[in-house]
């Protein structure tokens, strides 16, 4: 027997229960010691249930939890994700499929490689593998308050932007983006319409966008963006990534005639599981090597019930370790 978050009903966070030890299905998998496991924004979709990938009521009950680090029975750390079944990560052991695992140097910070490595690859993954992304090109994080949006400013700088725009509704968050390498931030708290105008003319030549929001701000920042540009030829892409304002916007038909404007989506389908195992390796060292600034608050997994839908602060990362116990 083992201890677990589980989730029996979308309409209640997950419990700590004591379950069975899970089986290995294939010569690919091995049961592995869970040291820690962090939530995400993917997770808390998981666990109500909301995320596009949910096989709703079919897929209960479930073990919430996306990716984590563990060691495998003959003691190597590792980085893995977790395979698209019921039994996450978010219990004292869990399978993991090799195939979808990376090796992880001893002495590793387990906590930081948790906490950082889901809200970094939206970015990271975006720019690397649904763009050609060069050094020098201008970018917009639209949600950029959020946890992945904070990354994903770091990332562009990382990458070379050569300016880089945060956009994000939480004041705290935006005046540390600056901090992040954000060359110029726009608030979306107040007025929307307003708000977005103003936006529209800060960003009109950016090359790219990486937008964490989607709904009403996307649909109201892109008209004002593209009439604002000094040449409408230049090529502009639009990376959808996230739905925090809304699952659907209007687009206005107008931004898709009038100017050299492509958008595409980034997210489990769009990129392959190979294309996301082959920019790990340089995310994991990335990480490792303090890169990227990562903020993470650890909590016992027996305290799961208690602490689920608790706030944290701006960049904070909530990681589960589940040896730990109060």
């Amino acid at each position: 027997m083992m201890n677990a978050a589980v989730v029996r009903s979308f309409d209640r966070g997950p419990q700590y229960e004591e379950i069975e030890v899970p089986e290995p299905n294939s010569p690919h998998e091995v049961v592995v010691d869970v040291l820690a496991a962090g939530l995400h924004h993917f997770v808390r979709a998981q666990a109500n249930g909301s995320h596009y990938s949910s096989r709703g009521e079919n897929g209960l009950p479930l073990i919430p939890g996306i990716d984590g680090v563990g060691r495998l029975p003959n003691g190597q750390l590792i980085y893995f994700v977790s395979p698209d079944t019921s039994i996450g990560t978010m219990a004292e052991k869990t399978i993991v499929d090799l195939r979808r695992s990376l090796p992880l140097p001893d002495g590793t910070d387990v906590v930081r490689i948790a906490a950082a490595m889901n809200p970094a690859m939206s970015a990271w993954v975006a720019l690397r593998r649904r763009i050609h992304f060069e050094p020098g090109q201008k970018v917009l994080v639209l949600g950029a308050t959020g946890n992945s949006g904070m990354m994903a400013v770091q990332i562009a700088k990382l990458f070379g932007a050569g300016q880089v725009i945060g956009a994000g509704r939480d004041q705290e968050r935006l005046e540390s983006l600056k901090s992040l390498g954000a060359d110029v931030t726009v608030s979306l708290a107040g007025d929307l319409e307003e708000a977005t105008k103003c936006l529209g003319e800060a960003a009109s030549e950016v090359d790219v966008v990486i937008d964490y929001l989607w709904g009403q701000p996307a649909a109201l920042t892109m008209l004002p963006l593209l009439k604002k540009r000094s040449d409408r030829s230049r090529p502009l892409t639009w990376i959808q990534i996230g739905s925090i304002a809304g699952a659907t916007a209007a687009i206005p038909s107008a931004a898709l005639r009038s100017a050299n404007f492509q958008l595409v989506g980034s997210g489990q389908g769009s990129v392959t599981m190979a294309g996301y195992l082959a920019e790990l390796p340089s995310l994991i060292d990335t990480i490792a090597a303090g890169k990227l600034q990562v903020d993470a608050v650890t909590c016992p997994l027996s305290n799961v019930a208690e602490v689920w839908d608790a706030p944290t602060l701006a960049g904070e990362r909530m990681v589960f370790v589940p040896a730990v116990r109060e």
